[in-house]
């Protein structure tokens, strides 16, 4: 295993950040942010369509929810094994393949008749979508030297804020004026383009090396994180549309088949044959880093569910209206990405993250007072203050994380990074979900009227976000700028 071993690095340092190399390197990043950021809008500017494909395809709400579900639950399940494939495959045919299966999936959504087929086509989507943001991250980590990182990671939160942002809108002019194959039709040519210049322009960037499969984990894996998934969506819809299967059955599954997978991957790290090498979180900055990025996932998935709910069903707005509300706090925080990025390679992350959490808990403990008086403006205000918290939250949690562990097992932090954030936001959406459908239960029996029922539910689940925020406000205090400014001059905690 010492020559396989001897190769783990992406690229010698040195060459990786050669000068020579400047060029060559921002484009491969740029290709990959483009490429990223389309596979994002693709996965909220469905978000506001459910009701539309309810209607246009006759179906009933649990059968539309499927559309988020199923991919969500591939996005689970394929991330953890994109360890391995970095491992395994060079940067060109990794995003060949990402944009290509993007591109594929959203052909068929875009061309299929009923609800099976548009399911299919989501499902070959996030399997694309799963392979792309590891595959930026461990570039990122690769290329760029470690005084530079906040900046780029800065441009990668724009990507991951802005694209959900205006997802909603898009999709909901487009809904407006066409048919929902046309939200598929938009974000088509831009594949194809992405996919095009990177075929010619991307260049290879890392060094591949032998990594062995083991079968016995992918399964595992997917039972774990898929069961866990499943569980958690279908206890977040449970209480309005039963399921025939109980929740708590995936989710058991999902525990159970979690503790044989990490077990197994304990067994297997010394040799170097684990999927998802766990060695990455006895770097403690990364694991404390990783814990404060779940607990921002619940709340901002969370919230990003019951805001449309509570703007339509209780203030009686529309989905372009709802899409407008939600854009300024978007572009807000595609705005600050960078220059929260640069911050950070200045004065490291506490500064910005303490502040940037105390304002998203802060918003989470005012949301807890919404109601049908509420005046829109204070909404609008609300998520704005939301999303400069979240802008200050995720780009110093994303680089102190990456930075603070070693190079052979930045293909690893990206993939664990990954799945917890799918899990997380499951548990997110399931939470704020389960605790407002139960609350609107007991204040419809309670004898409420009109939307109050409604109202109180949606309090109910902000009240959740709120005290889980607190949790977040914690674990900021903890996470450190990693020593030497990256993984270079670091303490391995081994």
């Amino acid at each position: 295993m010492t020559t396989e071993t001897a190769s783990f690095d992406a690229l010698p340092e040195r060459e990786a950040h050669h000068p020579d190399n400047a060029a060559r390197n921002r484009l491969v990043i740029g290709l990959l942010l483009v490429s990223t950021f389309v596979v994002f809008l693709n996965e909220t500017i469905m978000s506001v369509a459910i009701p539309h494909l309810m209607v246009d395809l006759g179906v009933s709400a649990s059968a539309a929810q499927w559309l988020t579900t199923a991919f969500l639950l591939t996005m689970a399940v394929v991330i953890p094994v994109t360890g391995f494939l970095l491992q395994r495959l060079n940067t060109k045919p990794m995003f060949m393949i990402a944009m290509s299966v993007f591109t594929a999936g959203t052909l068929v959504c875009a061309l299929s008749p009923g609800l099976e087929l548009l399911i299919v086509g989501r499902v070959v989507q996030a399997i694309g979508t799963a392979i792309m943001m590891p595959l930026l991250m461990t570039t990122v980590m690769s290329l760029v030297p470690p005084e530079g990182r906040g900046k780029i990671m800065g441009n990668i939160s724009i990507v991951m804020s802005v694209a959900p942002a205006i997802g909603p809108t898009i999709g909901g002019f487009i809904l407006a004026h066409f048919d929902w194959r046309y939200m598929f039709y938009f974000t088509l040519p831009i594949a194809l383009l992405t996919l095009i210049i990177g075929s010619t322009r991307i260049r290879n960037v890392s060094t591949p090396r032998y990594a062995p499969l083991d079968v016995v984990s992918v399964i595992l894996s997917a039972l774990a994180f898929g069961g866990l998934v499943y569980g958690l969506s279908s206890l977040g819809e449970g209480a309005s549309h039963p399921s025939p299967i109980p929740a708590w059955a995936p989710i058991a599954v999902g525990l159970v088949a979690m503790s044989i997978f990490v077990w197994r991957q304990f067994s297997l790290q010394s040799q170097d044959k684990a999927l998802l090498d766990l060695r990455t979180l006895q770097h403690r900055n990364y694991s404390i880093s990783l814990i404060t990025m779940a607990i921002a996932m619940v709340a901002l998935l969370g919230s990003s569910i019951l805001l449309p709910i509570y703007t339509q069903n209780v203030l009686g707005l529309d989905t372009l209206q709802t899409g407008m509300i939600l854009l300024p706090g978007g572009l807000m925080m595609g705005v600050l990405g960078p220059v929260v990025g640069r911050l950070y390679d200045r004065v490291g992350p506490t500064p910005l993250l303490v502040p940037g959490v105390v304002a998203v808990s802060a918003v989470m403990w005012a949301l807890t007072m919404v109601g049908s008086a509420t005046p829109i403006w204070a909404v609008v205000a609300g998520h704005i203050v939301l999303s400069i918290g979240l802008a200050f939250t995720f780009t110093p949690l994303f680089t102190a994380s990456m930075s603070s562990v070693p190079p052979q097992f930045y293909s690893h932090a990206s993939a664990i990074l990954g799945s917890v954030q799918q899990v997380a936001g499951a548990a997110g959406i399931a939470l704020f979900v389960a605790v407002m459908s139960l609350q609107t239960a007991a204040g419809a029996a309670a004898g409420l009227q009109g939307v109050e029922p409604l109202a109180a539910g949606i309090r109910s689940g902000f009240l959740c976000g709120a005290v889980v925020s607190v949790l977040m406000v914690v674990a900021a205090f903890f996470v450190r700028r990693p020593e030497g400014g990256g993984a270079g001059g670091m303490s391995h905690g081994h």
